[in-house]
């Protein structure tokens, strides 16, 4: 009877480590989006230039470069409960400290407690649905929890505007308590503590990855503000490159690196981390360069191209229950490379919107990009992580995470400087036609990074398939 009531146990917490992990991808993006719009309000609460602001998002994306790499060591060493828990309950403190901040200095501190929580949380979550579920499932699971990852990029901005409008901004890090505080209660109750063999940890290893990571970062997030002095950027380059040299020697001649390179002769995890950032070099800029374009160049207002963008993340989320059935249909790699070229053509169309277009016209391309772009990420994120076992599903993991990181900065950077390029007096083509060869140009990008997705076998990711 004991038995059958600990099986019983164990098959419910098995049902729903799923929403264990949605949790934390939900207030995860919840953070990410929300606080954008809510900056002005907080620069003018503490007396700062809205410009000034600029610190706490540079902070924060440094912290995760800098943390991240130690997710999957630190999970397998102490438990995928125990640190999830840990890195939740940071993530709260963080958020409650955000709240309380009367100045820059101790926003910036609150935030980088927050953001050591975040380097962790959803890698460890992730981690756990690895070891937890057999392949057949992992398409099906993952495609769930990316859901509310998706839900909270939606209500994010819109969430934000209205509680700094309606009560105060304080209330867009309060709102991650409750949320938090129900995540480590689910975890305790229902996620297993997975520990696997861990050598010594590589401090050496982890201080020349993080510096090489942080100093790229830094790089992607500056020139994205439109800082573009020479002198730092290459200085930047040269010793990220010279950690990155640092780190690749001391890898070879260590049996447990911090991140395990010898990964990458996994074909599936190599390319799904390589066609990741090549991809999101083309895409990630439209959710920044379309809102721009349509009030400095078309002379819309900030609200009705802030709500263009609405269309995109609701497709994103509708198209998510009909992934599994595309992939399934068509085969990873036929999806990959075919839907890359359809959102370089989503981008070619937007290159020759003009300022009379109706904007029925950009609400059906919205529907069109979030859709394609849905089933890019699901499809990319699981075939990366395809053909792991227990033995490399945390350093894989990792491996993931971080590159999601810098795409994410790498895409915004490319856009910026593309459009910088075509603004300059070289051309003398105006910003309408600035922003119409940006399109164009990051269109080009994605569509020649389908290329990457053919180094695909035709059966790749078939255990997710079955």
């Amino acid at each position: 009877m004991t038995e059958e009531i600990e099986r019983k146990k164990e098959n419910t917490a098995v049902k729903l480590l799923p929403w264990v992990t949605a949790t934390a991808m939900f207030i995860q993006s919840l953070d990410g989006t929300i606080l954008n719009t809510s900056l002005p309000s907080i620069a003018r609460d503490m007396n700062y230039q809205a410009t000034q602001m600029h610190s706490v998002i540079i902070t924060y994306t440094l912290t995760l470069a800098l943390f991240i790499p130690l997710s999957g060591w630190l999970s397998d060493k102490f438990g995928t409960r125990t640190m999830f828990m840990i890195a939740v309950s940071l993530f709260v403190t963080g958020s409650f400290f955000c709240a309380l901040s009367y100045n820059l200095v101790t926003f910036n501190l609150a935030r980088v407690v927050q953001a050591i929580g975040a380097s962790m949380m959803v890698p460890i979550a992730r981690l756990a649905i690895l070891y937890q579920y057999p392949k057949s499932e992992l398409l099906k699971t993952m495609n769930f929890i990316t859901v509310f990852g998706l839900l909270g990029m939606v209500v994010g901005p819109s969430l934000g505007g209205f509680l700094s409008d309606n009560f105060s901004w304080h209330w867009i890090f309060l709102v991650n308590v409750p949320i938090g505080l129900i995540g480590i209660s689910l975890a305790y109750k229902i996620m297993p503590n997975f520990k696997h063999a861990v050598g010594r940890f590589d401090f050496r290893g982890l201080i020349y990855f993080s510096m090489a990571l942080i100093l790229i970062t830094t790089l992607l997030e500056t020139i994205s503000t439109g800082f573009t002095h020479r002198t730092i950027i290459f200085a930047c380059l040269f010793f990220a490159g010279l950690f990155a040299v640092f780190y690749y020697i001391h890898y070879k001649k260590t049996t447990k690196p911090i991140i395990d390179l010898r990964l990458l002769n996994i074909n599936t995890l190599k390319v799904g981390l390589s066609g990741s950032l090549i991809t999101r070099l083309g895409i990630g800029g439209l959710p920044l360069l379309l809102p721009l374009m349509l009030q400095t160049g078309f002379g819309y207002s900030a609200s009705i191209s802030g709500l263009l963008l609405l269309p995109s993340a609701l497709a994103n989320v509708g198209v998510k229950p009909f992934v599994i059935r595309i992939i399934k249909t068509l085969g990873y790699r036929t999806v990959l490379i075919s839907n890359t070229v359809l959102l370089g053509l989503v981008l070619v169309v937007l290159g020759f919107v003009e300022r009379d277009t109706p904007i029925i016209y950009y609400i059906i391309l919205m529907v069109f990009y979030g859709a394609f772009t849905s089933i890019q990420m699901s499809a990319m994120n699981t075939i990366t992580l395809a053909d792991l076992d227990e033995d490399t599903a945390s350093g894989g993991n990792t491996m993931l995470v971080i590159t999601q990181q810098l795409s994410v900065s790498f895409g915004i950077s490319v856009s910026s400087l593309i459009l910088s390029f075509y603004s300059s007096d070289v051309f003398n083509i105006g910003l309408s036609g600035a922003f119409h060869y940006t399109f164009i140009s990051l269109a080009i990008i994605t569509i020649i990074s389908s290329l990457t997705f053919t180094k695909l076998s035709k059966n790749a990711g078939e255990g997710y398939t079955k």
